[in-house]
Order: C-alpha cells, then structure tokens, then sequence
C-alpha cells in the first residue's frame, strides 16, 4: 500500500493507473479509522480496482476548535486497518498542500446549498458545509475518482455532496453506504473514543429512542406525537443534551408533515454527551 503526502506523487500514481484502465474508488476520511470507514473500503475494493483513502483533519469544516484540537489521529494503526482491508493508496496531506494559500473562509469561494444545508447540522454549525463542500471538492479535482463512498450515519452531508456533484457536474458516481453499529446499536463513530466507559454504556440509549420512534410511526402514531414523546425521552436523561431530534423527508430534511408520512423519510438526532457530540438516524424507505 503507497503512501503519498502530495499531490503531485498522487496524481503520478493515479495517471499510470488509469493508462491501463483501471477504475478508481475513493473513500474521503479525517482519519482515527473504524469498521464503518472500513466497510466503505471494502465497498470499494469490490467495485474498482483502485481504491485511495484520503486522511486529512479538514480544519475549514470545523467551527469549534477545541473539536477540532481533540480529534483523534492514529496514523499507524489507521495505514493497517487500510492494508488489511485492500486498501490501494493513502492520500495523507498536509493543510499546507491541500491550502497552499491558507485556510481562511474569507478566502475562498463558498458553496450554497440552499435549505439543504440550514437546517439541522447547518443550523448548530455554521459554516461546516462549506468546509466539506470545499475540502471535498479539492479532493475530486485532485484524485478524479469514478466512485466515491460515504457513510450515511452523515445523511446531510451525503446529500450535499451528491448535490454539489450534480451542481458542478462531477463525473463521480456517489455512493451511500448504510450506518456500521457497535453490538449496543451506538453508531460507530471517530468521537466514540473521546466517551468514557459509563458515557460508553449510556450512549446506545440515542439508537434505542430513535427506533422506538421507528417502532411507533410504523404503528400509524402521528409524526408530531412521536416526535413530542421522542425529544421527552431524550430530556429527561441528564446525561444528554439534545440539539435536534426531527422527523425529516429523506431527500430534502423538510420536517415531515402531520398528515402524510412518505414512504421515505428519517428520524434524525444530534446530542451531546459528555464532551462528545453524538449523531445518528434512522432511514427508512
């Protein structure tokens, strides 16, 4: 497995790749690698016969910087899970080769996602979406995958990359690969390991609000009832402190109407605890 740390020896790499044709997947991480990163690579390996993983902490997409100071790197032990799983390549930039011209949002151009980035996530974390919106699209230019695969434990971000690759024409094809659980149900997640072992015990009680939700909507429960119930159970735990916990369409993270349940839509959460912010949600079609 090759490691590049620019871009100029990545591309070389890809360029004598693609002179005999061979097809490039691609898996975007920030590293402090687990089974749910490992599943889109192995989703990867079994599509195309070239898979690069890039690890880059993308500090424009952070705007809170003790989140971002704290964020686990593992370096080493990420680069064998990555050959363990078939992995091809490593893309592991510096901030000064992915913003040779620095990091500053004044900088840059910035994306519009429309309402797709102002509600939920966008709405406790400004400015976010156009950290990935960049970062994400400098990564496209740079390793000119044909796939690409992201989690969907991130639905508003899946939906804002595949948008910002309709928008801007990207010849990718984007690829939503289902949420990986603990044995509890906690989705896995980079920050899980910042949780101490009693924050480790209480946090699968998030997955088992938002099915019971599930459970409960499938039973014709109202939206509004369910969520009500949904956001009471969250706050009277004290260990959480809930940020949003919505019915949303699927596709556009409207909140879903009273009377008339789609066929696909999500329940989707966002709490902290502890020092750790938790998400999670529940598609379902």
């Amino acid at each position: 497995m090759d490691v590049f740390d620019q871009v100029s020896t990545l591309k070389k790499f890809l360029n004598n790749c693609r002179k005999t044709n061979k097809s490039v997947g691609f898996v975007p991480t920030m590293g402090a690698l687990h089974e749910g990163h490992l599943t889109l690579i192995k989703n990867s390996t079994k599509e195309n016969e070239v898979t690069i993983c890039s690890i880059f902490v993308n500090p424009t997409q952070f705007n809170n910087a003790i989140d971002l100071k704290h964020y686990p790197i593992q370096h080493e032990q990420d680069f064998k899970l990555l050959k363990d799983a078939g992995c091809s390549a490593v893309f592991l930039p510096s901030v000064e080769e992915m913003y040779p011209n620095g990091v500053s949002q004044k900088s840059m151009l910035a994306f519009n996602f429309g309402t797709l980035e102002t509600r939920l996530e966008g709405a406790f974390r400004p400015g976010h979406f156009n950290g990935v919106g960049i970062v994400v699209s400098k990564l496209f230019h740079m390793v000119e995958p044909n796939k690409a695969y992201f989690g969907l434990k991130d639905l508003q971000q899946f939906l804002i990359i595949r948008k910002m690759v309709n928008d801007l024409s990207f010849p990718i094809d984007i690829k939503g690969i289902p949420t990986v659980r603990e044995k509890s149900g906690l989705a896995m997640s980079s920050r899980n390991q910042r949780l101490t072992e009693e924050e480790l015990s209480i946090a699968p009680y998030i997955y088992q609000t938002i099915t019971e939700m599930k459970n409960m909507l499938s039973s014709n429960h109202s939206p509004k009832d369910v969520l009500e119930w949904g956001i009471d159970e969250i706050n009277k735990n004290p260990s959480f402190h809930l940020e949003y916990l919505d019915i949303v369409k699927t596709d556009t993270l409207e909140r879903v109407d009273d009377q008339h349940l789609p066929k696909s839509y999500a329940i989707v959460i966002a709490s902290h605890l502890g020092k750790v912010r938790l998400i999670d949600n529940l598609l379902i079609e």
